[in-house]
């Protein structure tokens, strides 16, 4: 089976209530331990690509990766999707190199610069049959290039970061994205809240209730897992208060129309661990495949653990389905 958009994944979550995974994918192990643990759990996946991603692995080795994935899964349905685009530039690079769906924030720019370059974006993608995720509100901490307000900063005046429901409904018209990436309190990093986590929940109902049918997305929601972190620090990391959204969140929020959730913090956090407990426990060892092999192990378990949160295991026969009922299989 051929990769396809997020249209079917996204009408199939929303109808259902659960959420896809939206993995953040840098080298072969993870692509590797994800798909595992997708076919594994019969889920659907969107493997997401940053622009730091196609700086550091560079596109074509990717995209390989990925062609080998589909080809080894064929019954699970497989997104390639751009996380954080910020140019209409890149995104035609992406589309080119045969990206199935798409990010462009504009959170950092004024509300009518944002729908502007939304709109932009999403008459040159939608002209190629890919759909736009674009974002409103703003999300705290720092993940590569996008970097958002400190935790301090978020905290104290996390009101004006919010999405803002009454703005919502009037973005979505007049910037024609197909989905909507909202703040409510979370954010991106392992250092995610000083207290106890509390989301704006209120708000996606909101939305929801001005924007029936429109498909939100929850980024900065790894849950930095404690055991990961334990892991980290009892073998020489130094990773004090490291904080992140209960996943019990996680499940309401796809509950409530959010169809996309975002993971990439634990699955730095799983490799990283094993990475360290191999070399702490065996410091003699220099095999590479001696430490990425648990390391891809730790991801194939954590996966699948999150897709269970999510709600998305079992879902990827009924996808294909709409898939293939879709104006966009080709047979």
């Amino acid at each position: 089976m051929p990769l396809m958009t997020t249209r079917p994944m996204f009408a199939d979550a929303y109808s259902g209530g659960y959420a896809v995974g939206a993995f953040n994918v840098n080298n072969m192990e993870i692509i590797q331990g994800i798909m595992q643990a997708c076919a594994e759990e019969n889920a659907p996946v969107i493997l997401q690509i940053s622009k730091g991603a196609r700086r550091y692995a560079d596109m074509a080795y990717l995209r390989a990766l990925i062609d080998v994935a589909v080809k080894k899964y064929p019954r699970i349905p497989i997104a390639i999707h751009l996380d954080h685009g910020d140019t209409l530039d890149l995104v035609k690079q992406c589309i080119a190199d045969g990206f199935t769906s798409v990010m462009i924030d504009g959170s950092h720019e004024p509300f009518d610069d944002n729908i502007a370059l939304t709109r932009s974006v999403a008459d040159y993608a939608h002209a190629h049959g890919v759909p736009v995720e674009a974002e409103l509100g703003m999300l705290g901490g720092i993940e590569e290039d996008v970097v958002g307000a400190s935790a301090e900063e978020y905290a104290a005046n996390i009101e004006k970061y919010l999405t803002d429901p009454t703005q919502a409904h009037d973005f979505w018209q007049r910037s024609g994205c197909d989905s909507l990436a909202v703040a409510i309190g979370t954010s991106h990093g392992a250092y995610k809240f000083k207290h106890e986590a509390r989301l704006a929940f209120d708000r996606i109902d909101a939305i929801m209730k001005i924007c029936p049918s429109l498909p939100l997305v929850m980024h900065g929601s790894s849950s930095v897992l404690e055991e990961f972190v334990n892991l980290i620090n009892q073998y020489g990391g130094q990773m004090p208060n490291a904080k992140g959204v209960p996943e019990s969140a996680v499940t309401r929020g796809a509950g409530m129309g959010v169809c996309k959730v975002n993971i990439d913090t634990d699955i730095r956090l799983a490799m990283t661990a094993k990475i360290r407990e191999v070399f702490a426990t065996k410091p003699s060892e220099f095999d590479p495949r001696m430490y990425l092999g648990p390391a891809r192990d730790a991801i194939v378990a954590m996966v699948r653990h999150k897709l269970r949160v999510l709600g998305a295991s079992g879902k990827a026969e009924q996808i294909m389905a709409r898939y293939q009922a879709s104006p966009e299989y080709k047979g």
